[in-house]
């Protein structure tokens, strides 16, 4: 699986087109039947010059001149292309490696990314994430604050991790996702912060949704799909008002505030009030369905994808290079 954007090409592969996924040699993914991507194929790498290409999404820089060895194309000037970008650029380092182009859009995945990123002569687009509907799974029942962060102890600050121990103070905090195994050295003596597994969607969306509060601490990353998924399966999200973050969560949906404080406190009201907490989530459902749902995430990939295809790509493929990147 697709350690970093599985979750994003799970949504965008439920387009009404024919995706093709380059297998490289040594390149250990599971393939598109593991996530029953019925529309997406396998190809290997060095058969990629027998397929008719309409369109190339490129996702590392590296890629543009990977496409160019296997199929012969330079993307946007041989064959149609976009730079599907994920993340938020780091501190000091705004200029997007493909300002100095302008053959190849870029796309970025919130308004803020797109606000922060020096793209210089390159077009830019947002198209806003879109998430597939769990469905209204929230129960409440524990008493419990559930996170989804991967790697929490190498990524620390970013995604706010330090922060955990005084929301535990309130209520015990599982955290979801790869690594958290590492926070019991972190926090020593911290019982109140919890490894609760990397668990696959279909597991973690029941087990999160039994939670009373969903927190989100990230300080500096690009809206995380987890935070959007929480939202619609009905949780109140408490969240810091950093990045996209301040777009996305309404703050009838529990609360959104730079004040650590304050969102600890809110934590409390909702963890003690579950009849509130369930109003809250149900905002939070509400507001995810009608920005986040997926019917306008495809819709808004269609458009743009048409306005640099032209009609033919209706019936098109479209290339993803199957490669790893770093995390956000």
């Amino acid at each position: 699986m697709w350690p970093v954007h599985g979750a994003y090409t799970d949504a965008f592969v439920r387009g009404d087109h024919e995706y093709l996924m380059p297998v490289e040699p040594g390149v250990d993914l599971p393939g598109p039947s593991a996530w029953g991507w019925s529309r997406a194929r396998e190809v290997a790498a060095e058969s990629l010059r027998d397929e008719h290409v309409d369109v190339v999404v490129l996702q590392n820089p590296e890629e543009a001149a990977k496409v160019q060895l296997l199929t012969g194309m330079v993307p946007g000037r041989d064959v149609p292309a976009v730079y599907l970008e994920h993340n938020t650029p780091g501190p000091g380092s705004c200029v997007h490696p493909l300002s100095g182009q302008d053959d190849v859009p870029i796309v970025h995945v919130t308004h803020f990314n797109r606000l922060f990123w020096d793209s210089g002569l390159a077009p830019t687009h947002v198209v806003e994430h879109g998430v597939p509907d769990p469905g209204a799974l929230y129960t409440g029942e524990l008493e419990r604050i559930g996170v989804v962060v991967n790697e929490p102890v190498r990524r620390w600050r970013a995604t706010g991790t330090d922060l955990l121990p005084a929301f535990a103070r309130e209520a015990p905090v599982d955290v979801f996702g790869m690594g958290g195994e590492r926070l019991h050295a972190a926090f020593p003596g911290e019982h109140g912060v919890v490894a609760a597994g990397d668990l696959p969607p279909s597991r973690l969306h029941p087990e999160l949704a039994r939670r009373r509060v969903y927190l989100h601490p990230f300080r500096w990353t690009s809206l995380g799909l987890a935070l959007l998924e929480a939202m619609h399966l009905g949780m109140p999200v408490v969240a810091l008002a950093t990045t996209e973050a301040a777009r996305a969560v309404p703050p009838e949906a529990g609360a959104i505030s730079t004040c650590v404080d304050d969102l600890v406190h809110a934590a409390r009201v909702l963890i003690e009030n579950p009849e509130d907490a369930r109003r809250s989530g149900a905002v939070a459902r509400e507001a995810a369905l009608h920005r986040y749902g997926l019917p306008a995430f495809l819709a808004a990939w269609d458009v743009l994808l048409e306005e640099l295809t032209g009609p033919r790509f209706r019936t098109g493929r479209l290339l993803m290079p199957t490669q790893e990147r770093r995390s956000q």
